[in-house]
C-alpha cells in the first residue's frame, strides 16, 4: 500500500520560511516525478514545483521562483519544499503527490498517489 505523508506545515509570520517533507512508503519512487500542490480556501488545487525522476530537473510555478526549493532524498524516499520568504497569499493545504512518470508534469491528472496535505499559514 503507497502512502504519502506530508509534515512540517505551520503558522508562520511573513518573510518566515518552513521545510515541508513528504515520506513515501510502499513503493519507491526514486526514478519516478514527485510534486507538491496547494490548495487555498475556496480555490483549486494548484501546482507548486516538481521534481524528476532518475534526471532530478526542477520545475516551479512562477509565483514562487526565487523563493521555494523542491529536493528529494532517494535513500530516504523522502522529498522537500523549502518555503523562504514567505507571503500570505502562500497560505493553503499543501499536497505531496508522487507521479508514475519519470518526466515533470505540472497536471493534476498525471499523479496517481496524494498525501493527506499539511497546513500552512502565513500571518501578515
Amino acid at each position: 500500500q503507497v502512502q504519502l505523508v506530508e509534515s512540517g506545515g505551520e503558522l508562520v509570520q511573513a518573510g518566515g520560511s518552513l521545510r515541508l517533507s513528504c515520506a513515501a512508503s510502499g513503493r519507491t519512487f526514486s526514478r519516478y516525478a514527485m510534486g507538491w500542490f496547494r490548495q487555498a480556501p475556496g480555490k483549486e488545487r494548484e501546482f507548486v514545483a516538481a521534481i524528476g525522476g532518475s534526471s532530478g530537473r526542477t520545475y516551479y510555478v512562477d509565483f514562487v521562483k526565487g523563493r521555494f526549493t523542491i529536493s528529494k532524498d532517494n535513500a530516504k524516499n523522502t522529498v522537500y519544499l523549502q518555503m523562504n520568504s514567505l507571503k500570505p497569499e502562500d497560505t493553503a493545504v499543501y499536497y505531496c503527490a508522487a507521479s508514475l512518470l519519470p518526466v515533470i508534469t505540472t497536471s493534476r491528472l498525471d499523479y496517481a498517489y496524494w498525501g493527506q496535505g499539511t497546513q500552512v499559514t502565513v500571518s501578515s
